[in-house]
C-alpha cells in the first residue's frame, strides 16, 4: 500500500510529460536516475563496510524483533511506513515510478505497470504470508528458519542488490543523458 501510494504521487509528478522527443525520457528522468543510482552505489558501499564479519554475530534490531508480539493493526501501520518511507524502497520505487512516467504509455497502462510493481516488489512479504496462511502451525518452523537466515545475510544481501540497482540506475540515466 505504502508503494503504491508512493508511487502513485511519482506517476502524477511525472504525468506524460517525462516522455522526451521520439519516444526517449526526458533529461530530467534520466538526471533522477543518476542521482538515484549514485544514492544506492554509495549505500551498497556502506552496508557491505558496516556487515557483520561474524554471520553468526548478526541480530534483527530490537523493533524488528518485537513485531512477533505486534497487534494486527499495529503490525500494518509500521508495514505501511516502511514500505514508502523505507530508505531503501523509496529510491527504488521512484526510479520505476519515473520509468513508467517516461514511457509514454496511456494513463491505464502506466496505472497497470505501477500495479505489477508493488506486487513483484512486495513478493517478499507475499511469500511468506501465503506460506502461513496455507500450513498455519505447521509453517511456524519454516518462517522460523527463514526469519534466521534473514537475520544472518541481511546486510550483505542488500548490499549487493543495492549495488546492482544502482549501476543499473546509473547506467540507465547516463544513458538517456547522452542520448
Amino acid at each position: 500500500m505504502g508503494l503504491s501510494g508512493l508511487g502513485a504521487v511519482m506517476l502524477v509528478i511525472g504525468g506524460q510529460g517525462s516522455a522526451g522527443g521520439h519516444g526517449q525520457p526526458a533529461d530530467r528522468v534520466g538526471a533522477l536516475k543518476l542521482v538515484l543510482g549514485v544514492a544506492l552505489l554509495l549505500f551498497a558501499v556502506r552496508m557491505w563496510r558496516r556487515r557483520p564479519t561474524d554471520v553468526t554475530q548478526a541480530r534483527l534490531p530490537k523493533w524488528m524483533a518485537a513485531i512477533d508480539g505486534f497487534p494486527a493493526v499495529k503490525i500494518f501501520l509500521l508495514a505501511l511506513l516502511l514500505s514508502a518511507g523505507n530508505l531503501k524502497n523509496a529510491p527504488l520505487t521512484i526510479a520505476a515510478a519515473a520509468s513508467i512516467s517516461a514511457s509514454g504509455l496511456p494513463d491505464g497502462q502506466r496505472i497497470g505497470a505501477l500495479a505489477l510493481f508493488v506486487v513483484v516488489a512486495s513478493l517478499g512479504l507475499l511469500i511468506p504470508l501465503a506460506v502461513y496462511l496455507a500450513m498455519r502451525e505447521r509453517a511456524r518452523g519454516t518462517l522460523g528458519d527463514w526469519k534466521e537466515w534473514a537475520a544472518r545475510h541481511n546486510v550483505a544481501v542488500m548490499a549487493v542488490l543495492f549495488f546492482v540497482f544502482g549501476l543499473k540506475l546509473l547506467g540507465d540515466g547516463i544513458g538517456v543523458l547522452s542520448s
